[in-house]
């Protein structure tokens, strides 16, 4: 048994035949992986590469595509603002139209509220002018009656309407009916 155990190399012996380069084994492994990489590179890799292609292209296309989509987001908004502004501006327009609006009004109802406050006074001292000259008149007629009843009774006779006439008109004129007409007479 020693013969047998003396070709035996020590390597393998040791249980490194991994590591001692054997010539015929790395020809071999060499062939198959020359074989594999032949078959791999004619039928797996055209189909990995093309997938990989089209995995590239759609990745550009989605990113093509997310560029487009913000431009237009980017353009959506730049819209938006723009509309915005449009917007507050005409908000602020029609405030202010408004507000000179409610003046205006403000002030046509203050110049119709004095036009008309006037237009009372107005109507209120002729009634009231109206008034004091038909009251002057009823007291001059009154006054008159009265004289012609005095100078009756003074004179014991009647008079005829010239002289009551004539008595009347000295009495009014030494009467001031300008202290009841406020001023007039």
């Amino acid at each position: 048994m020693a013969p047998a155990a003396a070709h035996i190399p020590v390597a393998a012996a040791s249980g490194s035949f991994l590591i001692l380069p054997n010539i015929g084994l790395m020809v071999w492994v060499l062939v198959i992986f020359g074989i594999v990489m032949y078959v791999l590179s004619r039928s797996v890799f055209p189909q990995i590469n093309a997938m990989l292609d089209r995995r590239a292209q759609m990745i550009s296309n989605e990113i093509d595509s997310a560029e487009s989509l913000r431009k237009e987001a980017q353009e959506v908004l730049d819209e938006y603002r723009q509309r915005l502004a449009e917007a507050r501006t005409q908000a602020d327009e029609i405030v202010t139209r408004a507000r000179q609006a409610g003046e205006a009004h403000q002030k046509e109802a203050v110049e119709s509220a004095r036009a008309e406050r006037e237009r009372l006074l107005q109507q209120t001292r002729r009634d009231v002018e109206a008034e004091t000259r038909r009251a002057i008149d009823e007291i001059r007629r009154e006054v008159a009656d009265l004289t012609v009843l005095a100078t009756e009774k003074v004179t014991r006779k009647t008079l005829t309407d010239a002289d009551q006439r004539r008595l009347v008109e000295e009495a009014l004129s030494d009467l001031d009916f300008s202290v009841l007409g406020g001023g007039e007479g």
